[in-house]
This record gives structure tokens, C-alpha cells and sequence, in this order.
């Protein structure tokens, strides 16, 4: 008993530093989350990204409720459409590594951490106009297979947006509305295909109330340091956790 506990309360607590931070920075929930259990082998990978892809619907819409009415930037439009279908390619990645390359799955995920951590720290030069429509829909197609293996469709969409000459907030919004529309579509067709365990309903259903306390107390929270200084710190986290898990 005290160890089913002690799996579940850290969960709660790996959950809450995710939230915490993808609420700040509008970005990293899944790879917070998924570099922390991947670390501790709390739970099986699979589950827990079956329960981040709830989480990240939950997230989504406390979010933007909270920040209504929302400012969502239209030319994300083609890079969402594109996600989804590449969420369908990246499921099937998933479902295939789960059954016979486990250790082969656990180390991509390290190495996607690390990779993606570096994408995002690397300083980008903002670009002067916004980029068109080929760009976002080869950058949602990206991130929808990111999202589709381990519900992280963050790092490309992410590094292709905060260059953009679009105001910050407006940039929050529309990243995790993309992302909360990518999870709901992932979740449907996970669980149409049968490869949503009970064990990662139970886990999304018990962080569900973690979701809802840090978002609402968070989604309005003014940083006390720059955006470019929580940025680095979140990323020698994520490179950390990346790398512990290749060891």
C-alpha cells in the first residue's frame, strides 16, 4: 500500500511542476513530465503518455478560460491540421515500440528530451515577417509525430512560433490551444484503438484536480524573472532528465 502512495503522490507532484512551468512559458508540460517518469520509472511510459495526453486536454481549457477571450493567431490554422496527421503516424510509432522495442522507446524519449531541449534553448533570430503557410504545416506535421509517440508536440511548433513578430501572449494562447485540439484528437483515436490502459485513466483522473489547482493559480502569474532566463533554466532540466535516462 504504501508504495502504490508513494507512486501516485509523486505523479501528483511530477504533474505539478509540468503544469507549473507549461503554464509560464507555454511550453514543456510532456517533456517535464514524461523526462521526470521516465527518470524514476515511476509508471510505464505508455501510460503515462496516454495520461499526459488527458492532462495536456485538461490544461488546455482551464488555461483558456481562464485568459478569455482568447487571442488565438490565425496562421497557426494549417499547422494544426497538419498535426493531426501526423499524430496518426506518430501513434503507430508508438504502438510498435511498446510491444517489441520497449528499451529502444525509452531511449528515444531520452534522446527526443535531450534534442528538443536543445532546439529550444538555441537562440533564435525573430524573424521580421511572419512565415507563411508551407513553413507552419511542415512544423505542425513535425510536431504532430513528436506528439503522436509521446504526446510532445511542443519543440518545433514552439521554436517556429516565439520567432514569429507576434505578441507574447498571443503566442501562449494559440500554442496550447494547438496543443489541447492535438491531444483530444490523439486520445480519440488511442482509445478507438484500444491502446488506452485502465491504469492511465487512473492516473490522469487522480491529477486531474492538480491540473485544475496549478493552472488556476498560475494561468494569470507574472514571472518574476525574464523569459529568456526561465527558458534556460527549464532546459538544463529537460537535457538532465534526458540524459539520466540514457545512462
Amino acid at each position: 500500500m504504501s508504495s502504490v502512495l508513494y507512486t501516485h503522490g509523486c505523479f501528483a507532484f511530477f504533474v505539478a511542476i509540468a503544469v507549473c512551468v507549461q503554464n509560464l512559458t507555454g511550453f514543456a508540460f510532456a517533456l517535464i513530465l514524461l523526462g521526470l517518469v521516465g527518470l524514476t520509472d515511476l509508471v510505464p511510459l505508455p501510460d503515462a503518455v496516454s495520461a499526459v495526453t488527458v492532462l495536456i486536454i485538461v490544461n488546455a481549457v482551464v488555461f483558456l478560460y481562464r485568459r478569455r477571450p482568447v487571442r488565438l493567431e490565425p496562421a497557426m490554422k494549417p499547422t494544426i491540421v497538419a498535426s493531426l496527421l501526423g499524430a496518426v503516424l506518430g501513434i503507430g510509432i508508438l504502438a510498435f515500440l511498446a510491444a517489441h522495442a520497449f528499451s529502444v522507446l525509452k531511449a528515444l524519449l531520452g534522446l527526443c528530451i535531450v534534442g528538443c531541449a536543445i532546439l529550444l534553448w538555441r537562440s533564435a533570430k525573430p524573424l521580421a515577417l511572419a512565415s507563411g503557410c508551407v513553413y507552419f504545416t511542415i512544423v505542425g506535421a513535425l510536431s504532430g509525430v513528436l506528439g503522436g509517440i509521446f504526446s510532445a508536440a511542443g519543440p518545433p511548433l514552439v521554436y517556429a512560433v516565439y520567432r514569429q513578430p507576434w505578441p507574447v501572449d498571443v503566442i501562449r494562447e494559440s500554442l496550447i490551444f494547438c496543443f489541447g485540439v492535438g491531444a483530444a484528437f490523439r486520445l480519440l483515436v488511442m482509445i478507438l484503438s484500444g491502446l488506452v490502459s485502465a491504469q492511465a485513466m487512473w492516473l490522469a483522473l487522480e491529477a486531474i484536480p492538480v491540473v485544475f489547482l496549478v493552472t488556476f493559480l498560475t494561468a494569470n502569474l507574472s514571472v518574476p524573472i525574464s523569459k529568456n532566463t526561465l527558458k534556460h533554466i527549464v532546459c538544463v532540466l529537460l537535457i538532465c532528465a534526458g540524459v539520466g535516462m540514457l545512462l
